[in-house]
């Protein structure tokens, strides 16, 4: 029995970075994160004509969330605009 145990805790040892929590491909994310529903709203704006609407979407994104992986786009998109937006953090 207790040369059981040292190589149930090897074993234990040996899983756990299949355990740890991991970078998520954005692609294979099972849940949208905030930015990405806030770009997708942007962008069927930009279909659907609607300017207006778009650009509040992509100032509210970068105000609310300026770290996102869309905040660049949304920076660019907003200043070819000719919309003011706050320096990057």
């Amino acid at each position: 029995m207790t040369r059981l145990v040292p190589v149930v805790l090897l074993a234990a040892f040996a899983f756990a970075p299949f355990q740890c929590q991991s970078e998520r491909e954005p692609d294979f994310a099972i849940e949208e994160t905030p930015g990405d529903a806030l770009w997708s709203l942007a962008e069927e704006q930009r279909a659907k004509g609607d300017t207006k609407g778009r650009l509040e979407t992509l100032e509210f994104l970068l105000r609310k969330y300026p770290n996102t992986r869309y905040a660049a786009m949304a920076r660019e998109d907003l200043v070819a605009a000719g919309v003011t937006v706050p320096p990057e953090r």
